[in-house]
C-alpha cells in the first residue's frame, strides 16, 4: 500500500470514528466519501487531518481545498481513490 494511500485511510477512520460511521472506519480505496459519508463540514475535518498527517509524515505542506481542487470535473473528494490520486499528483508537482 502506498504511503499516501494509507495516510488518506488513517484521516477517514479517524472522521469516521468522530461522525460513528462504519463505513468511513473500515474505508477501502473504493469507499465513497463526501455525497456519501460525508457532509461538507466532515470533508473540512477529513481535509485538515489530512494535510496534517501529509505534513508530519512526509513533511510536505499541501493545500487539499484550493480552486484547482473545486474546478474539477470529478472531485478528488468523491472517494478514497480519487482523493489518494489527487493528492499524489500534488506530492508529485512539488
Amino acid at each position: 500500500m502506498s504511503k499516501v494511500l494509507e495516510l488518506v485511510l488513517e484521516a477517514v477512520k479517524e472522521v469516521g470514528e468522530d461522525q460513528g460511521c462504519d463505513a468511513l472506519i473500515e474505508a477501502t480505496e473504493e469507499t465513497l466519501l463526501f455525497g456519501e459519508h460525508l457532509d461538507s463540514m466532515g470533508t473540512v475535518f477529513l481535509i485538515t487531518d489530512l494535510e496534517q498527517k501529509i505534513s508530519e509524515d512526509l513533511g510536505i505542506d499541501l493545500v487539499l481545498a484550493d480552486e484547482r481542487a473545486m474546478s474539477q470535473k470529478t472531485s478528488p473528494f468523491r472517494s478514497v481513490k480519487t482523493l489518494t490520486n489527487y493528492v499524489q499528483t500534488l506530492i508529485d508537482e512539488q
